[in-house]
């Protein structure tokens, strides 16, 4: 999720909208981050992304009958990641220069990062309550369900989108003294309170509530491995505390940062020129983190998830790229990890 601040200062033009951002006089800012540095993170990540999810879409598709639930919630996950890695060309080209792509693609590229976000964290609440489910009171409801993962999944899709719709309302293209052509949202001063009171309930909604039934969730999952010696669950839950660990690590600073920037707008918080330059400062690096999240969960699953690299060992050989002996070798490492319906069959 992204909130672009840099557009203090607007003087007229016919060309583009031009509104007041806030009622101060411009406080004049530079990035912390070099932008040809970012623009070189935002290419590496574009790479990675598309490599790495587009492997775990293809290893979770090939194990087709031995999917789990979680698995299906992972794919979906990848395929979220996948489709924000269409974005960071834009917004790599959008750090050096100004926004040179119309408003259609400002929209476009916008509700396809909100909805990364909203439903990576909406299916990683799914999984925790999935795990909170096999592992503390051992049930296999909705692995025996899959229609209802696959329900549950659409639900996911149609609600991340329904947190998304106000910035396909107020996303516009706007021009600033600074950088030229800046994409952004339109906050008009008789909609600016609306809109920052939406971005708050959006963000409690689509972040805080779901970091809630995690925390829950995995603590309670946590507590129940620690008393029990299953080491097979031990090793699934691995990859899965560790792609929520990673998901909060670069997520949870941009949102605390933006619900701060939301209060200052609102004059919850005094604002100064020294204030909005660290806020700024603050959203830039920590946007920066939350874009490179979308690249990592594959790299998890390569380095923890012993069952993902046995299903891509296992492609490799079905297509004569490596040995059997060579997958027999590896197999029988993991031969204490059964198919378990409590495991999925990618972690």
């Amino acid at each position: 999720m992204s909130y672009h601040v840099d557009l203090s200062g607007y003087t007229d033009s016919s060309e583009a909208t031009f509104i007041p951002d806030i009622d101060t006089a411009p406080c004049m800012v530079s990035s912390p981050i070099n932008k040809y540095v970012i623009m070189v993170i935002y290419a590496c990540v574009f790479l990675l992304n598309i490599v790495g999810n587009s492997l775990v879409i293809l290893v979770i598709c090939y194990n087709k009958l031995k999917r789990s639930s979680t698995d299906i919630y992972l794919l979906n996950l990848a395929i979220a990641d996948l489709l924000f890695s269409v974005t960071l060309p834009f917004w790599a080209a959008y750090q050096v220069s100004e926004w040179e792509f119309g408003i259609t693609a400002c929209k476009m590229v916008s509700i396809l990062q909100e909805v990364n976000f909203y439903s990576g964290i909406l299916l990683l609440a799914c999984i925790s309550v999935d795990r909170y489910l096999a592992i503390v009171h051992a049930t296999e409801f909705f692995t025996k369900k899959r229609h209802w993962v696959k329900f549950i999944a659409i639900a996911i899709w149609m609600v991340s989108f329904a947190l998304s719709l106000p910035t396909i309302w107020f996303r516009d293209v706007f021009l600033t003294p600074r950088r030229g052509l800046a994409c952004h949202e339109n906050l008009e001063e008789n909609t600016e309170s609306w809109l920052i009171n939406v971005r708050i309930g959006r963000h409690l909604m689509g972040f805080f509530v779901p970091l809630l039934v995690m925390l829950f969730c995995y603590g309670f999952v946590i507590k129940t491995l620690f008393q029990t010696r299953n080491s097979q669950k031990h090793r699934a839950m691995k990859v899965i505390l560790a792609v929520f660990f990673v998901f909060l690590t670069c997520w949870l600073p941009h949102n605390i940062t933006v619900i701060v920037d939301s209060l200052m707008r609102t004059r919850h918080i005094n604002e100064t020129c020294v204030l909005r330059n660290q806020l700024d400062a603050a959203l830039s690096v920590t946007e920066v983190f939350g874009f490179t999240h979308s690249c990592i969960n594959p790299i998890l699953y390569a380095f923890i998830g012993q069952k993902f690299r046995h299903s891509f060992l296992s492609i490799l050989a079905s297509k004569g790229f490596i040995s059997k002996d060579r997958l027999s070798s590896y197999g029988r490492s993991l031969s204490v990890m059964s198919s378990s319906a409590h495991t999925s069959t990618t972690i």
